[in-house]
């Protein structure tokens, strides 16, 4: 027998950096990033309480964030065959049922985690958890929808972080300033979630998944990922007008101005410069989500 007709034999273990690579760390900050605007706009001060900032930030970022990554890539394993054969399930580097195990296991701890913050944290992270199974697992699998999947994605990465991070400070419900803004917030991660969608057209049109960008195509789906973005951020300054912080709604509107601009560069090429708005355009949206979360400390 030549060294040619010798294969390896399957794997039965996964890859250490696999499992990393399965709970994508890159996705992480949005949530952890949300969680410390709440935090900030809860108004209470935070020397004192950093380790339950600590905490939450570590439970809505790698744990139930790498968790809903997890699951998403296992129920998704067939999309991502097609879409990103190199991915760690299609690929083989963690083997059988393996991200599965990895995805309940998560579920597990980001419950234990979440109990240590009190009933306020506790209770958003049972949504949360339920909110990452929902969108990708059989039968509900709302990632199937081009307006419910992004939603929930959106309202899961930014306004449940971020109303968790001032409920767990306060020790109770937050203000209505507070849940209004991180609710607009959270709509407009929408477009952001929609443009997210644009890498895996082929895959989604295969399987059945009716994103945005495949029902509508890239060019009407990018211009409603914009309008979102956009509309919820201009909501953001009225509200901070009205609301007597006129200088952080300033602030708001130097950033959505200059979003506008990547808007224009993205909107040539939405399915070539949608990677390079995720780059840019949403770090102005999220350095807009902090001054807003200063805006709402100086409130209370």
């Amino acid at each position: 027998m030549s060294a040619l007709d010798i294969t390896s034999p399957p794997r039965v273990w996964p890859e250490p950096l696999a499992m990393l690579t399965l709970i994508k760390p890159i996705t992480w900050f949005p949530p952890i990033w949300a969680y410390l605007c709440g935090s900030v706009s809860a108004g209470v001060p935070l020397s004192g309480n950093w380790g339950m900032v600590i905490l939450g930030m570590v439970l809505a970022g790698p744990i139930v964030c790498g968790m809903s990554q997890a699951a998403n890539d296992w129920c998704d394993r067939h999309v991502d065959a097609v879409n990103e054969p190199h991915r760690p399930i299609p690929s083989g580097r963690i083997p059988g049922r393996w991200g599965l195990w990895i995805a309940l296991a998560m579920s597990v701890l980001s419950l234990a985690v979440g109990w240590l913050l009190g009933p306020w944290g506790f209770g958003a992270t049972v949504f949360g958890v339920l909110a990452a199974w929902a969108y990708s697992a059989e039968p509900v699998r709302l990632k199937r929808s081009g307006w419910w999947g992004p939603g929930l994605v959106g309202l899961s990465y930014e306004g449940l972080p971020w109303f968790t991070g001032a409920a767990v400070l306060l020790n109770g419900a937050p203000s209505f300033q507070t849940v209004a803004i991180a609710g607009l917030y959270a709509m407009g991660a929408h477009g952001i979630m929609t443009l997210n969608d644009f890498k895996a057209l082929e895959g989604d049109r295969l399987h059945g998944v009716r994103s945005l960008p495949v029902v509508l195509g890239p060019e009407i789906a990018a211009r409603i990922a914009c309008t979102v973005m956009a509309m919820a951020q201009m909501l953001v300054i009225a509200l901070l007008l009205i609301w007597g912080a006129p200088l952080h709604g300033l602030g708001v509107t130097a950033v959505l101005l200059a979003q506008f601009a990547a808007m224009r560069v993205l909107l040539r090429d939405p399915k070539g410069k949608a990677p390079w708005y995720n780059a840019t355009g949403v770090v102005l949206y999220v350095a807009g989500m902090m001054i807003s979360a200063f805006a709402l400390r100086g409130m209370t």
